[in-house]
């Protein structure tokens, strides 16, 4: 009986050949995403309906969050605004499963972050631990051993009640994962701000090592090579994730939509891991494509539209964990810790014989064809027939309307400068310690303390330091530094130079540990991209990061774009989160953010001037956000990075941390409780060579400058470095009090602030509210 409404019966199956009899079915593509133009779009590709099957696919490759379609027109920068010096090392970059860099001596890196941000608000746990497992599958798929995690987090209010839900689930999700996984986590941010109320952001980095000879890419090539599908089962949870979660906005009303939270097992992961490595090292695979979002529907069409542009696949031989999926759910399932790889018919049996071994279930779903059509059967019924790269890569692409914001000159005229700034001693002394204890600038002991950062044996640096470090050849010593960095505050100003303050910092903290920068991953998290005031933001952060990649000689080699992270019709400030690797010769050479001596003299590298809007002393001390953040000097960046590699390599520091959020006052807080050895400082000829003020010189957040420690018998060759180079170094104190001689913070001729005091303002903040 043909179908005439939604009320008639549905059948069991919605062929290929049924689409064509019965173009009149109304079928619920708004629910799964799709406007109507683009439904349209989808029937004039395939001449008819699409198939309940085709549709699936077609939501979720179409989403946001797997199509780009309103940030290509974008992002097509990073391949464009490129140098030769930027192609040196880049051995993979945009369109790949993660960026892979030559790191030399035969090594290569490979690193990428992602936002798993809308899974973290409705369910943390699984939210934030899945988006570890998942980013680590990317790792995986380039035929890598991770080898670190990294996290990048962004919260509501710490006071809101709501707040501590998010982050002990998060935190329990990330720690749970990557301790069980053993990979340590070696560095991060987390930053508390009402803007991310109902909607936080939890953006998970990987990094893996691989011999270039080992790396592997997702393509389908060769026919009648099999595809396979191994690991876990494949399941209900995670259904419509990309497509229904992470491209759409929160309403007010909560939490809502938990079904398409996926449910992470770190032990099955692991145990994939090291089936892949020996699937690698017995040269078992042709190509291979984690399962993320849009699962089977990803990996298919993209391994297809990859290759040799054609595949079939038999949909029954899926394995399940639910006997009851129906064709579509199985898929759009997200179902985590899931692979799928392009075998030679010869090879096939060796490649069970692996997976048997590791006790990881596989199946062979079909093969590689060349007839340029993706054809997947169920039950003996043809249910997707399409062109692989209508579906993976030739969905829609919107220039979508771009305004500037109405309300931002207001915001930019309302600067800093007019806030009151404290001139005696006592006050000076009162507001370091409320910017120390505040909960952005306090110490993240009790987020980081559960994470293992040591695990595997490798970890050169992690928290508390400027950057991560990983020893990648334990004979020669060489590493990678990565750091990730955003300052959503001065994005919010002008995203245009906020992205490029959150590439320099960044940079220099790669650049304080000893290494060189060499690449950059990133993940722009931003409103809602049919509000063309967040268009022109996403538009100005995209070219800011593209210019200043160029500027500073690094690539963009991939990363996430997440949009609608708002509520209702609030979006979160942009916050692009941006990650710089770097390359160490040897991580014996590393440079610590702290000084661990007494005695040694402090330099302050840079300049200083009036740069307070934005900053953490202004939201702080007086909740003001207006004005117009620090101007970006990224030639300047780039000099000092070469200064300070050159000063390291020639064992001239015993620290080096650099400036930014709570200026001069935050870093040399951190330094001193690194170690426990206290500092001397005097401001006077600071302030008289920069025209500033105390408390300018103290809470500034003017880019390009770095604290440094040196020992005495090394200053005249510091300073002669720093002469030659050009670039502007400045004694301001000395280090002073050993940990067992109630050491201090002594600001000359202004306070006097014991560590213990200042440990204390700044470990009991988070644990007042979350322990």
């Amino acid at each position: 009986m043909p179908e005439t409404s939604l009320q008639a019966p549905i059948p069991v199956v919605d062929t290929v050949e049924r689409a064509g009899q019965t173009p009149e079915r109304e079928q619920p593509y708004a629910a799964l995403g799709l406007k109507p133009d683009e439904y349209a779009q989808i029937r004039e590709i395939l001449g008819r309906r699409p198939t309940s099957g085709e549709l699936a696919m077609y939501s979720v490759m179409w989403s946001e969050h797997c199509s780009y379609k309103s940030s290509k027109v974008w992002l097509r920068q990073f391949g464009q605004k490129v140098s030769d010096e930027m192609r040196e090392r880049l051995m993979v970059g945009i369109g790949e499963n993660a960026g892979v860099v030559d790191v030399g001596e035969g090594w290569a890196v490979t690193f990428k972050i992602e936002s798993h941000n809308h899974p973290s608000y409705i369910e943390p746990f699984q939210g934030a631990a899945t988006g570890v497992g998942g980013i680590v599958r990317d790792i995986i798929s380039m035929g890598a051993r991770p080898v670190a995690v990294m996290d990048a987090l962004r919260f509501g209010a710490i006071d809101d009640p709501d707040t501590a839900r998010v982050v002990h689930g998060v935190v329990g999700g990330i720690s749970f994962y990557g301790n069980c996984l053993g990979l340590p986590n070696i560095g991060g941010e987390t930053v508390f701000d009402s803007v991310y109320q109902a909607n936080p952001l939890v953006n998970a980095l990987a990094v893996g090592v691989l011999r270039h000879e080992d790396l592997h890419l997702a393509n389908a090539r060769g026919v009648g090579n099999k595809v396979v599908l191994f690991g876990a089962r494949t399941g209900g949870d995670g259904i419509g994730g990309a497509s229904i979660l992470a491209s759409d906005t929160f309403s007010a009303g909560g939490p809502t939509k938990r079904p398409a939270v996926q449910v992470g097992d770190p032990f099955a992961e692991k145990v994939l891991i090291e089936c892949c490595l020996e699937l690698y090292r017995g040269d078992l695979v042709e190509g291979i494509q984690d399962l993320g979002a849009a699962g089977i529907s990803c990996a298919t069409s993209e391994l297809a539209s990859n290759g040799d542009g054609g595949m079939a696949i038999d949909l029954d031989k899926v394995l399940l964990r639910d006997p009851s999926l129906t064709a579509e759910e199985i898929l759009m399932s997200e179902s985590q810790e899931r692979m799928m790889a392009v075998v030679a018919p010869e090879k096939l049996a060796g490649f069970l014989a692996v997976t048997e071994k590791w006790d990881v279930e596989t199946s062979v779903l079909g093969e590689v064809t060349d007839t340029g059509r993706l054809v997947i059967t169920w039950r003996g019924e043809t249910i997707v027939d399409v062109d692989p790269r209508t579906v993976a890569v030739d969905g829609p692409v919107y220039e979508r309307p771009i305004a500037y914001p109405s309300w931002i000159d207001a915001l930019n005229a309302d600067g800093a400068e007019r806030l009151p700034r404290p001139t005696d001693g006592a006050e000076l002394r009162d507001q370091l310690v409320r910017l120390v204890a505040s909960p952005n600038l306090a110490d993240k002991g009790w987020i980081t303390d559960q994470y293992d950062r040591y695990v595997l044996g490798n970890t050169a640096l992690g928290f508390p330091d400027d950057a991560g470090m990983i020893r990648v050849d334990e004979e020669s010593g060489l590493g990678f530094a990565v750091a990730t960095d955003a300052n959503g505050r001065f994005c919010h100003l002008d995203p245009y130079r906020g992205a490029q303050l959150a590439l320099a910092e960044a940079y220099r903290n790669v650049a304080v540990t000893g290494a060189v920068p060499a690449a950059v991953s990133d993940c722009l998290n931003f409103g809602s991209p049919e509000n063309p005031e967040v268009m022109w933001q996403f538009s100005k952060a995209v070219e800011g990061l593209a210019d200043g990649c160029l500027e500073l000689g690094i690539p963009v080699t991939g990363g996430n774009v997440s949009f609608y992270n708002q509520t209702g019709d609030q979006p979160i400030h942009p916050t692009p989160v941006v990650g710089v690797l770097g390359i160490i010769q040897d991580v014996a050479a590393r440079v610590p953010s702290g000084w661990q001596d007494e005695g040694h003299n402090l330099y302050l590298l840079g300049t200083t001037a009036l740069e307070l809007d934005g900053s953490a002393w202004a939201g702080t001390i007086h909740e003001h956000l207006g004005g117009r953040p620090p101007v970006v000097d990224l030639g300047g960046e780039k000099r000092l990075a070469e200064l300070l590699h050159a000063a390291a390599g020639e064992s001239l520091l015993s620290s080096a941390h650099d400036l930014a959020d709570g200026g001069l006052a935050q870093a040399v807080a951190e330094a001193s409780l690194r170690f426990g050895v206290g500092a001397r400082l005097w401001l006077g000829e600071l302030c008289e060579r920069d025209g500033i003020d105390g408390a300018t010189a103290l809470f500034s957040e003017s880019t390009g400058r770095v604290l440094v420690s040196v020992p005495r018998d090394e200053d005249v060759r510091f300073l002669g470095l720093c002469a030659g180079r050009g670039y502007p170094a400045l004694r301001i104190g000395v280090t002073d009090g050993a940990p067992d001689a109630d050491p201090a913070l002594e600001v000359q001729d202004l306070f006097t602030l014991p560590l213990a005091e200042l440990r204390a303002a700044s470990a009991e903040t988070l644990p007042r509210y979350f322990a």
